[in-house]
């Protein structure tokens, strides 16, 4: 898929962002090999010209062992490089890019598997079935809220300046949609109805033939009903029918949303209720487009180019999924994708108007 990479990308891609990024800054460091700026530059127009990303598949060298050893050699200089106080906040920036790409190792090695036709597992502990979750309705009274990151610790520059907003009373679900709710919808037509989709949305479902979310198995009658299986890192497993909807794109959620005759949060709201519910189980897709923030200032130099110049056509998620590695989800944190996007771990969380 165009879109997804090799896990041996994201390893070395991890590793041109340390040795670009900082340690180009240390005085005497040579890079380990000056070709691989070229194959490993994901999006950085200042640093010249890189390999396209629909054709990282086909990169069978360098080996995972030069790969691996391009890392030693990094990890070695940055040892010495973290001395330097001046460089603190580009290592800070490149460990939280790291787990980024920690993240999406797994969202597209599952596509990869997915695509093959063996179905493999990338591990074979499968995931507990989820207790059965009473739906509850949390309110909030609305009013000018806080909306941003505080200073207080690492945030990406999207996530600034901490600014006024005002909301009008809302309700929001206590949990995500689940695949049993889900599954409800596809029951009755979902996916057969237009007049609950964006008209974006409903040609989608058309042009590739959507009938339920990505990685859903069809049964032996060829439906994707309640008995159905879904794909998984631990390979096919039947569908839990309490665990959170996953792999739904923002046109998906949204329809469901319409049908349930409720709407999505926007990501003002999801971030001021967010102390009131849980979450971390999927990406929570929002009604709000990708914009930048009133007085938004990117990050000096290179990283410039690491959100703002995305700031156009995308939807905001927020929260954070089982993909996601611990300690770097916050309530500020502004996902984003494309609005037919369904690789990711990404779900419904439903709002209502007061």
């Amino acid at each position: 898929m165009p879109d997804a990479s090799p896990v041996k990308w994201h390893l070395a891609h991890t590793s041109w962002f340390f040795e670009t990024v900082v340690l180009s800054k240390v005085p005497g460091y040579r890079p380990f090999d000056p070709r691989f700026a070229y194959l490993f530059n994901s999006y950085y127009e200042a640093l010249g010209p890189r390999h396209p990303r629909p054709r990282r598949g086909l990169l069978t060298r360098p080996s995972l062992n030069e790969v691996m050893a391009w890392r030693a050699h990094v990890d070695a200089a940055m040892h010495a490089a973290c001395a330097d106080a001046q460089l603190r906040d580009l290592i800070i920036l490149g460990l939280n890019h790291e787990q980024q790409h920690q993240e999406l190792i797994l969202t597209d090695i599952k596509h990869a598997f997915f695509s093959n036709p063996l179905l493999p597992a990338y591990h074979a502990q499968a995931a507990a079935p989820r207790p059965l979750q009473t739906l509850e309705w949390r309110e909030h009274q609305g009013g000018v809220v806080a909306i941003g990151h505080d200073g207080q610790g690492f945030a990406f520059d999207n996530e600034s300046p901490r600014h006024d907003t005002l909301l009008r009373p809302f309700r929001i679900a206590s949990r995500p949609v689940s695949n049993d709710e889900y599954q409800a919808f596809i029951a009755d037509g979902g996916y057969r109805r237009a007049e609950f989709w964006l008209s974006d949305g409903w040609a989608r479902v058309q042009d590739e033939n959507w009938d339920a979310p990505l990685y859903w198995l069809k049964d032996d009658d060829g439906s994707a009903k309640e008995n159905s299986y879904a794909f998984t890192l631990s390979g096919v497993q039947p569908l839990d029918p309490h665990a959170a909807v996953e792999h739904v794109s923002f046109y998906e959620a949204a329809a469901y949303a319409t049908w349930a005759g409720k709407r999505l949060p926007t990501e003002f709201e999801w971030e001021a209720a967010s102390p009131m519910f849980d979450h971390g189980a999927v990406w929570e897709w929002t009604r709000s487009s990708y914009d930048p923030y009133p007085g938004f200032k990117a990050f000096d130099g290179v990283a410039a180019e690491y959100n703002g110049k995305f700031m156009v056509g995308q939807m905001v998620l927020r929260g954070g999924s089982t993909a996601t590695p611990p300690g770097h989800m916050r309530s500020t944190y502004r996902n984003f994708f494309s609005p037919g996007a369904r690789w990711q771990f990404s779900g419904i969380r439903l709002a209502e108007d007061i």
